[in-house]
C-alpha cells in the first residue's frame, strides 16, 4: 500500500459507520435513518476488506501520535462483537512506533451486556451512550422498531458499563420536549445516573422545501434558555466535577485556544464519515452525493482528507458567514456553529444565518461574566473551579 504518512498535516477524525444507517431503534428525530436510501439493496455490513483498508490507511495517513478509531451508526453494535475484536487486532498489528490507538463507539446501549462491557474495558474504549433524560422524556421519541420504549434497556446497558468501569459519556439530544425541562434533565444525569461527562446536541430537523423545522426540533430561543439554566447551576456547584462539552468549548474560546468540537471553531473539514462500503463523506451531517469524496478502495483515505474539495468544504464554514455574523459580539465563541443549521436569511436578506443564532447569542452573552473569570484563572494557572467561590461571595 502506498505510504501517505504526513500527507495530512492536521489531526482528523473519522466516524466509521459499519452498519451504515441500519439501527434497532426508530427514533422519531433521527436524520441518519434516511441515508439507507443511498445504498438500495445493501446488507449494511462493513466487510473485513473495508475494515482492514480503513484502519491501515488511517494509521498511515494520520499525523498522530494519538489515532482515534471511532464507530457510530445507525447502531454499530449490530455488527456483533467479533467485528470489533478484529478491528482491535488489526489496529495493534498495523500501528507504527509511537502511535497510540484511541478506541471509541457511540451506541444506543440496547445490546450491551457483560461481554460487550468486558471487551470495552479491556481495550480502553470510550463509550458514548445516548440518553435523552428521564424515561418520560427519553421514551417520547426513542422507541424501537415495534414502537416500544427503550429507556429501561438503555439504562441497563449503562449499568453494564459501570460494572466494568468502562469510560463513558452521555449524549443527550435536546428536542421539543426535554428542552422545556433543563434542570430536570441535568439533575437526572448528575444525581440519578451520577454522570460526569455530558454532550447536549440540539435537534434541528430542517424541512428544505420551505426552510422551516419539524415538530421534534428545539426552538432557537429555548435552546439558549436550556443551556443557560443548566450553566447557572453548573457554574455555582459543579465546575471540575461535571464536564459539559458546550461549556468546555465556550471556555476554550474565551481563553483563545481551539475548541474541542468542530462546530465552535472558525473552520471545519477534519471530522469525516466513512460509510460501510468504504465511501468517505465530508461530514457526518453531509452524507449526500454532493459531498462524497470517494471510496477507500480506489483513493487512499489521507489523500481524500487532504483534497482540495475537502479543504474548500472546511474553509466555507468561515468564508460563507453572513456579514451580520462577522459583526456579532459573540462570533469568537460561536463561529456560526454548524453549517448544517445555516438555512435562515438575515434581516438584510443575506443567506446563511444559523437557525439557532438567537439561542446561542442569548447563551453566550449570558455566560460572559463567569467565563471571563474562569478564563483569567486559567491564564494565571489557577483552577477555573474558583469561580464557584467567587460567585458565592459576590451574590
Amino acid at each position: 500500500m502506498e505510504n501517505k504518512k504526513n500527507a495530512q498535516s492536521q489531526s482528523y477524525h473519522v466516524l466509521g459507520k459499519p452498519t451504515g444507517a441500519l439501527c434497532n431503534l426508530d427514533c422519531a428525530y433521527c436524520f441518519y435513518l434516511s441515508k439507507q436510501e443511498l445504498y438500495p439493496g445493501s446488507d449494511f455490513r462493513m466487510s473485513e476488506e473495508i475494515l482492514e483498508k480503513y484502519i491501515c490507511q488511517l494509521l498511515e495517513s494520520h499525523p498522530g501520535p494519538q489515532i482515534p478509531i471511532a464507530w457510530q451508526g445507525g447502531e454499530p453494535t449490530l455488527m456483533g462483537l467479533e467485528f470489533y475484536r478484529h478491528a482491535v487486532r488489526v489496529a495493534e498489528q498495523s500501528k507504527q512506533s509511537g502511535q497510540e490507538i484511541q478506541h471509541s463507539i457511540q451506541t444506543n446501549g440496547i445490546l450491551l451486556n457483560d461481554e460487550w462491557a468486558e471487551f470495552f474495558g479491556k481495550n480502553h474504549y470510550l463509550v458514548g451512550i445516548s440518553v435523552d433524560g428521564p424515561a418520560e422524556f427519553h421514551d417520547g421519541y426513542r422507541k424501537d422498531k415495534g414502537g416500544q420504549s427503550s429507556h429501561a434497556r438503555v439504562i441497563s446497558g449503562l449499568q453494564f458499563l459501570k460494572n466494568h468501569q468502562v469510560d463513558y459519556n452521555i449524549l443527550c439530544t435536546v428536542n421539543a420536549v426535554n428542552s422545556l425541562h433543563p434542570l430536570k434533565v441535568y439533575r437526572y444525569f448528575r444525581d440519578t445516573l451520577q454522570v460526569q461527562y455530558i454532550q447536549f446536541i440540539p435537534i434541528v430537523e430542517r424541512i428544505q422545501k420551505n426552510n422551516t423545522v419539524g415538530q421534534f426540533s428545539v426552538e432557537a430561543n429555548q435552546w439558549g434558555r436550556f443551556l443557560s439554566e443548566i450553566f447557572d447551576e453548573w457554574v455555582r456547584q459543579d465546575v471540575g466535577k461535571v464536564f459539559i462539552t458546550t461549556f468546555e468549548d465556550a471556555l476554550a474560546n474565551w481563553v483563545g485556544v481551539p475548541a474541542g468540537t468542530c462546530v465552535f471553531n472558525p473552520t471545519c473539514g477534519l471530522a469525516l464519515a466513512l460509510e460501510h462500503n468504504g465511501d468517505l463523506y465530508s461530514c457526518d451531517h453531509f452524507v449526500e452525493i454532493d459531498h462524497l469524496l470517494g471510496n477507500i478502495r480506489k483513493t487512499p483515505l489521507g489523500e481524500m482528507v487532504n483534497s482540495e474539495s475537502q479543504q474548500k468544504f472546511g474553509q466555507a464554514k468561515q468564508t460563507a458567514l453572513p456579514k451580520i455574523c462577522h459583526e456579532c459580539s459573540v462570533r469568537f465563541a460561536c463561529h456560526g456553529e454548524c453549517p448544517k443549521n445555516r438555512f435562515l436569511v438575515t434581516p438584510n436578506g443575506e443567506a446563511g444565518l444559523n437557525y439557532l443564532c438567537e439561542g446561542y447569542k442569548y447563551f453566550f452573552q449570558h455566560i460572559d461574566p463567569p467565563m471571563r473569570f474562569m478564563a483569567n484563572e486559567l491564564r494565571n494557572r489557577r483552577s477555573p473551579a474558583n469561580v464557584m467561590t467567587y460567585l458565592h461571595q459576590n451574590q
